[in-house]
């Protein structure tokens, strides 16, 4: 797993999150609607759009205010 905090990463089919948080190598993630929640199994999650794709696509709110 080679996610950064900020990059939106999938963790299951068609379910996307950001990764808000990375402490002691636990990885943390969180979506609108939803609490942020840690992820058991990093190698679970493949990156979809780093964290400056993301702000060049959606602007410096990522999107979560539309």
């Amino acid at each position: 797993m080679s996610a950064d905090v900020g990059d939106e990463v999938e963790y299951a089919t068609d379910r996307r999150a950001v990764v808000t948080d990375i402490r002691a190598g636990i990885y943390y993630l969180r979506c609108p609607g939803r609490a942020e929640w840690p992820v058991e199994d990093p190698d679970t999650l493949t990156v979809t759009r780093s964290r400056a794709e993301r702000i060049k696509a959606d602007g410096p709110c990522h999107g979560l205010f539309r």
